[in-house]
């Protein structure tokens, strides 16, 4: 298993990628509200959570994505989503979030996928290809 980790990259106006990695459960849950939370309050209110190197997600967890969700909406924002290992997609759709919330399989594909990510990183870096290459996305 994988350390717990929350990394960011962005903001790049209000949009922002939440990179997590390990278990996210009753322990590290709160970490993740609470970095929503934070981004929120700086305006980064579109954001993508890639758990591409997520090994492990509770009840706790998924709470604390409903309850990001619920608050990014409320501030006119979003939540994407990147799922690449069957085991927690199949979470997702057993619970029925994937009616709410949209699951890519690549931080590239929900930025490419998403119009308002495209229009803010061209308006502040250039192309989003260019933008995803820099940040090891691409």
């Amino acid at each position: 298993m994988r350390e717990f980790r929350l990394d960011t990259i962005g903001p790049i106006g209000d949009c922002a990628i939440l990179q997590v990695t390990g278990e996210v459960d009753v322990y590290t849950a709160p970490m993740l509200r609470e970095q929503i939370r934070d981004l929120a309050a700086k305006g980064a209110v579109h954001l993508i959570a890639d758990l591409s190197q997520v090994d492990f997600l509770d009840s706790t967890g998924l709470g604390a994505l409903v309850g990001g969700l619920k608050q990014l909406r409320e501030a006119g924002g979003s939540l994407a989503l990147v799922i690449s290992t069957p085991r927690i997609l199949r979470i997702f759709q057993i619970t029925g979030l994937t009616n709410a919330l949209t699951a890519r399989h690549s931080a590239t594909d929900a930025v490419t996928a998403d119009p308002h990510w495209q229009q803010t990183i061209q308006s502040q870096t250039g192309t989003v290809h260019e933008w995803l290459r820099q940040h090891g996305l691409s």
